[in-house]
């Protein structure tokens, strides 16, 4: 007879998905095991998420769209993809390379939807090159454009890495939320890195050690609110992300959507867990433990921080607004009207997703 299912209010994985989620399991508790019975949380994610063969983003499970766990803005709508065609038509105007670097293409709907708005505008980009971490999704990425973009086909590039000089623009959908950060707590005026530790069942337990890393507590303590215990993300890793990226670009912007908040309200006293969530099958629980290899991790952006990294860099802030604010700018609200009759299914069907990007209570403020 099967065992208890661990979380009941969840939809159940199949047999596969199981076994799968075991070894992920296993690894973890080896790292744990080899790191004196404590892994700090940032390099549970990291497992969890991108270890080769095992991570979410890396063994191949269906990730975006109503059967996997979660739905970006581009897979919504081609739409979304049309209006930031807008915005970057206008970095790649005033620049000499013309060219689109990617990180995190997801399926690369937005990629499709962009180059094919821009060529339909006559304003088409030199170059598009995909950074693109996961296997299975680069797959993903060839085969969309070379179905719905026979045209560029040859012409786009996958990158391991940033490429060392870009003149452009820089797009980053939902990357910096999926990026693990460490989780620093302060416990009767005392620092800690929250970490994870093994139980006497065997069961994952959240645990609590002092900061290996000196710029943890520093930045904490610069961060935080001044008293009481709290415990919150520290992102260094996408920090330190942007300002690679500002050091490699040469003309153009970084075009980031993420999930986040401005400091002010990323570190408010009444937010005292931090923001780290699990997402499965469209649900999102705060249990990081959740059939791990199964579910996505991720933390919101503290978008000042963000500001900051690019800054170090020598960029400066072009604009910083809520998604529903910069599509209206670029124009979503006229392309959804040019869909056709409103009565149609087909305009119906887009005003719906465009509902959803723009509502406050849906994607459009958070």
């Amino acid at each position: 007879r099967r065992p208890r299912e661990p979380y009941p209010a969840l939809p159940a994985p199949d047999d596969d998905a199981r076994v799968h989620s075991e070894r992920v399991r296993a690894a973890i508790a080896d790292a744990i095991s080899g790191r004196d019975g404590f892994l700090p949380l940032r390099d549970y994610i990291e497992i969890a998420l991108y270890a080769p063969g095992l991570g979410y983003y890396a063994a191949g499970a269906h990730k975006l769209g109503p059967a996997g766990d979660f739905t970006t803005a581009p897979e919504m709508t081609p739409l979304f993809g049309a209006a930031v065609a807008t915005q970057v038509g206008a970095i790649l105007e005033a620049t000499a390379g013309r060219e689109i670097v990617e990180l995190g293409a997801g399926s690369g709907r937005l990629a499709v939807d962009l180059l094919r708005e821009l060529d339909r505008l006559g304003a088409p980009a030199s170059s598009y090159r995909i950074v693109e971490t996961s296997p299975d999704l680069q797959a993903r990425q060839r085969e969309a454009i070379a179905r719905e973009l026979p045209a560029w086909r040859n012409r786009v590039a996958w990158l391991d890495a940033p490429p060392l000089r870009i003149d452009g623009a820089v797009l980053m959908n939902e990357v910096l939320d999926a990026i693990p950060p460490h989780v620093v707590a302060r416990i009767g005026g005392v620092w800690h890195e929250r970490g994870v530790t093994i139980g006497r069942g065997g069961e994952f337990l959240l645990a609590d050690r002092a900061p290996v890393d000196p710029r943890l507590s520093a930045t904490a303590g610069q961060r935080f609110p001044g008293a009481g215990d709290y415990a919150s993300e520290i992102n260094l890793a996408a920090e330190a992300l942007v300002e690679d990226l500002g050091r490699r670009l040469v003309g153009g912007a970084i075009v980031a959507f993420d999930y986040g908040f401005p400091r002010r309200e990323y570190y408010h006293p009444d937010r005292i867990a931090g923001t780290l969530m699990a997402h499965y099958r469209h649900r999102a629980t705060a249990d990081p433990f959740v059939w791990p290899g199964l579910a996505d991790l991720t933390a919101h952006v503290d978008f000042t921080a963000i500001a900051e990294a690019g800054e170090r860099a020598g960029l400066g802030v072009a604009g910083y607004a809520s998604q529903a604010a910069f599509l209206i700018g670029c124009g979503i609200l006229d392309r959804l009207a040019a869909t056709g009759d409103p009565s149609s299914p087909a305009y119906l069907r887009e005003a719906g997703a465009v509902q959803k990007l723009l509502s406050p209570a849906e994607m459009g403020e958070l």
